[in-house]
């Protein structure tokens, strides 16, 4: 297949590349970022110098950007992807999105003829270096089908969800669920430290005990050696979390532990921690208890 990559950043590049790297499909490149395409270029995919140019042929075009008006630009504003779109094309978007974006998105692109996955991934920029990111995917099961082979060759775990919305709305509850356990993870290593515990020893009671949790791993490790430098940047987790709230508003399901997180994201941002790593928000505790979980 040939394949046009549309946002090759920090987790759309690594993303790309593997693609490039570990399947024979042709991969087109796009960004505003020009290192950025070139690394993809050295991993043995070609530059398009637009998005019309990179779509030029191809059968998928995938999309990875960080905010949903960032796709809806890319995906429905002038010279994007709608534009040059041909029929028989699928547009995949592997952003985190809001549903009724992507219904919007959809609707547009099946006006032309064009199919449309949305294909949310986990993982983190580890994962996509790796290609051990998880890949939950809604949209029309051919679609879906013609489409996994390109999938999994930059994924360990490819799942179809069902209908277009639904894998989305997975990464969502998923994200939700991880930054609550984060929160939860804060609390409980700030209340053992200011009991006087040592938090080397904590962080290995609760790894062996029912307070583990993959989230308490990469926070624990975070905690414990007092670099927040962003994998996951506070900002994208802000606004992940953002979008699911939305969700429960929309239907009416109450979300107190994601709200009460997104808090204390809120409070986090609000001492300029938005482009650290996500367990930062560990930091708005240290600072109210003067202390840190860091021995």
């Amino acid at each position: 297949m040939k394949v046009a990559w549309i946002g090759v950043g920090n987790m759309g590049g690594p993303m790309c590349r593997n693609l490039a790297k570990r399947s024979n499909h042709q991969v087109a490149v796009c960004d505003l970022d020009a290192a950025a395409v070139q690394r993809c270029v050295a991993a043995g995919a070609v530059a398009g110098g637009s998005i019309g140019a990179a779509m030029q042929g191809a059968d998928l075009v995938l999309t990875s950007l960080p905010m949903p008006r960032d796709v809806e630009a890319v995906a429905l504003g002038e010279g994007g992807v709608l534009a040059n779109a041909k029929p028989g094309q699928t547009f995949i978007d592997l952003s985190t999105n809001a549903p009724a974006m992507v219904k919007k998105l959809g609707a547009a692109m099946a006006a032309k003829g064009i199919a449309m996955l949305d294909a949310p991934v986990s993982g983190g920029t580890v994962g996509a270096e790796a290609a051990t990111i998880a890949i939950m995917v809604g949209g029309e099961r051919a679609a879906f089908e013609a489409a996994e082979p390109v999938l999994k060759s930059f994924s360990a775990n490819v799942i179809h969800m069902g209908a277009l919305g639904t894998g989305t709305v997975a990464k969502l509850v998923n994200n939700m669920m991880a930054f609550a356990n984060s929160a939860a993870a804060a609390e409980g290593l700030m209340l053992g430290v200011t009991a006087g515990l040592d938090p080397a020893k904590l962080v290995q009671v609760v790894a062996s005990s029912s307070g583990n949790s993959a989230a308490f791993k990469s926070f624990s490790e975070r905690a414990l050696s007092g670099d927040f430098t962003a994998a996951f940047a506070l900002n994208l987790a802000y606004k992940d979390l953002h979008l699911a709230l939305e969700l429960g508003d929309e239907l009416g399901v109450p979300l107190p532990q994601g709200s009460a997180t997104h808090n204390l994201q809120r409070m986090a941002r609000a001492m300029g921690l938005g482009p650290s790593d996500s367990s930062s928000i560990l930091k708005v505790y240290e600072q109210v208890l003067g202390r840190t979980v860091k021995p």
